[in-house]
């Protein structure tokens, strides 16, 4: 790739590199049983779709360094997207959710390998789960098998462990935060350490060891990567409730039927009297959520002006984001590149 940013292109090339690696582990795992043929296809599945966002800063983050463009670092970057793949079809299980990018998730789609047997749903939820275990493993494995000097790789290894940390201990928190009083705060710490963490900021974080940042570099790496990848899930929580699910591909009605902690939720509760939190508590949470309840909700939100001021919080972060870019000392092309991601992590309609 040349100096200049064309995101169709790099997307091309991760999109290669996952679905040529993830086919061939595929057909490996196939070829234990017969039976395991449906649980391989949703390995497949799960790389089908994507705008491989983590794998483009990863990229940036080794170009931001001085680093030349690198089939060998596009695959180490691939495997961001191997972990973002992972906890896609863990959040999907958690949350029950029925679809994503507009098709059946997995453990939907794996009823179908069980529906025979005692216990189906369950026996799915349970393969479900083990395909997200197997894509985090097979993530680590087409880093580690990159094509990078060992001593490159070596440099950016810790970080794998605070990754998964940090992204699991964001998952718990959405969990135990789940049904209880709303707190903006609280949904906020959620959202960083649930999705800004792994989206951005370690993205970076990782690209940049492997191309021998220095401290001050990374520490901006962070400043910049941490309030972008906040101002991306909020506005993935306003696609969540007010966006086309046949752009998103998601099931628009899953925040609120399962009364989870976004900060939509809990800067409406904020604003909200007494009658129209009494309204949202006959509603929060409820199983059987219809269109007509939804729109209740989405009524309230308006009038309260709940989007308007999550909108605020988007613009904010990414004028904070693009503060820090500007103020850091990386090449001009890392930096229109940079600004670009951010642009698109923020403005879309899915």
């Amino acid at each position: 790739m040349s100096d200049r940013w064309e995101p169709a292109a790099f997307k091309t090339r991760v999109d290669e590199v996952l679905h040529r690696f993830v086919a061939g582990e595929a057909d490996r795992f196939a070829a234990v049983d017969p039976l395991l043929g449906p649980v391989a296809d949703q390995l497949e599945a799960a790389v089908a779709d994507g705008k491989r966002l983590r794998a483009a800063f990863c990229y940036w983050g080794w170009r931001a360094v001085g680093q030349p463009d690198s089939d060998a670092l596009v695959r180490a970057a691939a495997s961001m997207e191997l972990v973002h793949a992972a906890a896609v079809v863990h959040d999907d299980l958690i949350d029950e959710s029925p679809l994503r990018h507009g098709r059946p998730t997995a453990h939907v789609v794996l009823r179908g390998a069980v529906r025979h047997r005692p216990h189906a749903d369950a026996a799915a939820r349970s393969l479900a789960m083990l395909v997200g275990d197997l894509l985090t493993a097979l993530a680590g494995h087409l880093f580690a098998t990159s094509g990078l000097p060992a001593a490159y790789l070596a440099r950016a290894r810790p970080m794998w462990a605070v990754m998964a940390r940090e992204l699991i201990a964001g998952e718990c928190l959405e969990i135990l935060r789940t049904g209880v009083g709303p707190d903006t705060e609280a949904s906020l710490k959620v959202i960083r350490y649930k999705t800004a963490k792994y989206t951005v900021e370690q993205p970076l974080l990782i690209g940049g060891a492997l191309a021998g940042a220095g401290g001050r570099l990374r520490e901006g790496y962070s400043a910049y990567g941490l309030p972008l990848g906040e101002a991306f899930q909020l506005r993935d929580d306003l696609l969540g409730l007010f966006g086309d699910p046949e752009r998103t591909g998601k099931a628009s009605a899953d925040d609120v039927r399962g009364h989870r902690p976004t900060a939509l939720l809990a800067e409406t509760w904020r604003l909200a009297g007494d009658n129209d939190r009494e309204r949202l508590r006959t509603l929060l949470g409820r199983p059987g959520l219809d269109a007509d309840a939804l729109d209740t909700v989405r009524e309230v939100m308006r009038r309260l002006k709940a989007p308007d001021r999550i909108e605020a919080l988007i613009s904010a972060r990414v004028e904070q984001s693009l503060d820090v870019l500007h103020e850091l000392d990386v090449p001009a092309h890392a930096v229109g590149a940079l600004t670009s991601l951010a642009q698109s992590a923020t403005n879309r309609l899915s």
